[in-house]
């Protein structure tokens, strides 16, 4: 990229000195505006991931400042450059499923029949986010549950708001689901999943191909810490990790916001619930309410919040928010009981916790079975970083072995 150039321009002592800069001044922000709770996994090494986040974030600002590159394009350049290492006992194809970027996993030890196969849309907040950024969990997957993996390239935010990026998961989807067959495949078993951002696009592409004639049915959805609703974000798991890293509660409501249109102005009326009106409000308080959280999930703290007047302007600039294909949890009763077998990862300490919380009583009171895993010390993008922290590694292995009883 262009900046890469303009750094080797820089003298060493200039790169060295903004470096240390950086540094400081990303511990500073972590230190003061994030929280770490107690009971919260490798608290030192949490800090220091997102810390690593901050900096460069910070380091992407001065660059898009002097002019050598956006902060977007920074971030986004920095999450690609993970190393990867490939797995010798998988095979690797990068193709397109109609109009998407797809890479397949396939493992290499001979099978006596048809494999299961998943596909899988990375999280990132619809913003960043990769085939790259999320290769380690793929190739997890697809050699532990001996599956083919299609990871989907989709369209990203806010060059490409909703519904692009839901449209490319919903088209991949599809055409695997039509050509199983010549990638080893059984039709009748494959599975839907993604975390984050990818676990919203995994909801809401298995309600719409729930609902459409013609396609064979998946047979599972796996839903990683996912976000469900753009509605209410004042449930008790946004007020108890309101700083916890990676979900910050205004951070989720800037990213969803990106992705529903690139104007993240309405945000603080969001943040209050200024957006929706009463009758939307009272219509979905069956499905959405801090009253069917258990109590337990309540005990950290919770004080519900006064009612916010609905602003028209607001309403009509993110209505898309409170909509079922934005906000799955949101479905009619007569959509959640065609949906697949489901598997559901939460974390305690992450602010969509509730989310799942939400989604995992709507699919059993409709009869759909549910596997729940609940990460009592996890936050927000652990599975992600797997390597590092034993209750993501857990998660990954109950994922696994949910995929391997299909």
């Amino acid at each position: 990229m262009g900046f890469l150039a303009a750094f080797a321009g820089l003298g060493a002592a200039a790169v060295l000195a903004a470096a240390v800069l950086v540094v400081l001044a990303s511990i500073h922000f972590d230190a003061a505006n994030s929280e770490v709770p107690p009971g919260l996994e490798r608290p030192a090494r949490l800090r220091l991931a997102h810390a690593l986040l901050v900096g460069a974030s910070l380091l992407g600002r001065i660059l898009e400042n002097l002019h050598i590159c956006t902060q977007l394009q920074f971030v986004r350049f920095l999450k690609n450059r993970r190393r990867q290492r490939r797995d010798s006992t998988l095979f690797f194809k990068d193709a397109k499923f109609k109009h998407v970027p797809v890479r397949i996993y396939q493992p290499k030890v001979p099978s006596a029949g048809r494999r299961r196969g998943i596909v899988y849309f990375h999280g990132g907040w619809w913003v960043f986010g990769s085939i790259r950024t999320h290769d380690n969990i793929c190739q997890y997957l697809a050699r532990e549950s001996e599956s083919v993996v299609v990871s989907v390239e989709y369209r990203l935010a806010p060059e490409h708001t909703y519904p692009a990026p839901l449209n490319d998961c919903l088209a991949a989807a599809s055409h695997f689901l039509e050509a199983a067959e010549e990638y080893g495949v059984d039709k009748t078993r494959i599975v839907v999943a993604g975390d984050s951002a990818g676990g919203n696009l995994a909801a809401s592409v298995c309600q719409a191909l729930a609902s459409k004639p013609g396609l064979v049915k998946v047979r599972a959805q796996i839903l990683i810490y996912p976000l469900l609703q753009g509605v209410d974000f004042n449930l008790p798991s946004y007020q108890q990790n309101q700083a916890v890293p990676f979900s910050f509660r205004a951070r989720t409501v800037f990213f969803c916001l990106q992705y529903l249109n690139g104007d993240p102005s309405p945000l603080e009326e969001v943040l209050k619930g200024s957006h929706v009106p009463a009758h939307l409000k009272l219509h979905y308080k069956r499905w959405l309410s801090a009253d069917h959280i258990p109590r337990e999930f309540k005990a950290r703290g919770y004080a519900p919040s006064a009612p916010a007047a609905c602003k028209d302007d607001v309403y009509e600039a993110v209505k898309s928010l409170s909509t079922p294909e934005f906000s799955p949890l949101l479905a009619e009763d007569a959509v959640v009981r065609l949906l697949p077998e489901t598997f559901i990862l939460t974390c305690e300490y992450d602010g969509l916790r509730d989310d799942g919380l939400l989604y995992k009583k709507r699919l059993e009171d409709q009869g759909v079975r549910v596997v729940w895993c609940h990460l009592a010390h996890g936050f927000h993008g652990i599975i992600s970083l797997f390597d590092g922290f034993p209750s993501g590694k857990k998660g990954l292995e109950d994922i696994v072995t949910f995929v391997k009883s299909l």
